[in-house]
């Protein structure tokens, strides 16, 4: 099948080339083409491939995702089945698995989805949300959008009724892409959003654990602490990388295929809980500090729900935890910093403590929406 690449900025194009890749006959679309440092893209793919994703290389390389027709309408349906049918609105870039997801679900169920374009304001959002609004014999349609958390934040902190009514008018709000801090989900629910958490990557096509249930089909289990992911939804693999594929994308005994995700968790009574990336861990002083854990925790304490933490070389301690924050957000560092210091080592001890707050302009971030933790290093040396 020929492999065509798409502006990934442009929603419409997106949408064009989703709407014959996934309920056409092609041809394939490419998303990030231009990515520096990713592999060579070929002229043709496998056929019944529909979309190849290049990831944002934020941690790692670039990637070349491949991802199926099969996989991505099988998403689709899974998420239908569970939170429900409706018309959706795209808020989040076209180009990222998550956008992606948006509009295949809207061209699976037959309906064209409202896209929010430019970059992504609070009032642009609500009026999008209020355009929205249609009936069907008399019964009003419902709506579903997808964010990450700090889409979500911005609402929230526009502290005005119309955007807040915008917000609560979505019969759910998928919210992916990092983890979801406490405090600022309660305020999402305070503020009558319906909320549902999802987990997945590109190589699962989008979200496929939903609030920490598996969507029907996918199996999941931890290995030697690992998540680990199967199911109809898996991506085929990385173009031009055969040796990751086999490595990440794994055969059982009886042929279950499974993704190795990389991220550490725990399953209880059917739910998983993600605790952190598996490599994101500094040593300080001797003991292995989780910087995904220590993160958690800091966004726990008021005034630093959208922190940042990252690693800093230290000449007693190897490395430490720091704190970044925006500015806009901080009105005692001092007092943050020992209350996120307290709260750190009485769940983690003293080598999970932050050494310092370093306060920026504004934390710089992905398109994805995601922090760019890679502009934020290196950090100077700390303690």
């Amino acid at each position: 099948m020929i492999l065509e690449p798409v502006d990934a900025t442009d929603a419409r194009a997106v949408l064009r080339g989703l709407r014959g890749a996934v309920l056409g006959s092609g041809p394939a679309i490419a998303l990030g083409a231009d990515t520096p440092g990713a592999p060579p893209l070929p002229v043709e793919v496998p056929a019944g491939t529909a979309v190849v994703v290049t990831t944002s290389g934020s941690t790692g390389y670039p990637k070349r995702v491949a991802i199926s027709r099969s996989a991505l309408t099988v998403s689709a349906l899974a998420t239908a089945a569970r939170i429900g049918e409706g018309d959706w609105l795209l808020a989040l870039p076209p180009g990222y698995i998550a956008g992606v997801q948006v509009l295949s679900r809207a061209l699976v169920a037959g309906r064209e989805p409202a896209i929010l374009a430019g970059s992504f304001r609070a009032q642009a959002f609500a009026a999008a949300a209020s355009a929205m609004a249609s009936s069907v014999g008399g019964v009003r349609v419902p709506t579903y959008t997808s964010l990450v958390p700090a889409q979500l934040a911005t609402l929230l902190d526009a502290e005005d009724a119309g955007i807040r009514t915008g917000l609560s008018s979505f019969a759910a709000v998928l919210v992916g892409g990092q983890a979801l801090p406490p405090a600022l989900a309660d305020r999402a629910a305070a503020a009558g959003a319906r909320i549902v958490r999802t987990y997945g990557s590109s190589e699962t096509s989008g979200g496929c654990v939903y609030d920490g249930v598996p969507l029907d089909g996918i199996g999941m289990r931890i290995v030697d602490g690992e998540v680990q992911l199967s199911g109809p939804t898996l991506a085929d693999g990385y173009l031009g990388d055969p040796r990751r594929t086999d490595d990440i994308f794994r055969r059982d005994a009886d042929g279950t295929r499974w993704y190795r995700t990389g991220d550490a968790g725990q399953i209880a009574d059917g739910l998983l809980r993600v605790t952190g990336r598996r490599d994101n861990v500094i040593v300080s002083g001797g003991v292995n500090v989780s910087l995904d854990r220590v993160e958690h925790i800091v966004r726990g304490v008021p005034g630093l729900e959208r922190a940042v933490v990252v690693a800093a070389e230290s000449a007693r301690w190897g490395q430490v935890p720091v704190v970044v924050v925006a500015e806009d957000s901080v009105v005692d560092a001092e007092g943050l910093l020992h209350r996120a210091r307290q709260a750190t080592e009485a769940e983690i001890g003293a080598a999970g403590r932050p050494a310092r707050i370093d306060v920026v302009a504004e934390i710089p971030r992905l398109t994805s929406g995601k922090p760019d933790r890679r502009a934020l290093l290196p950090r100077p040396p700390a303690g």
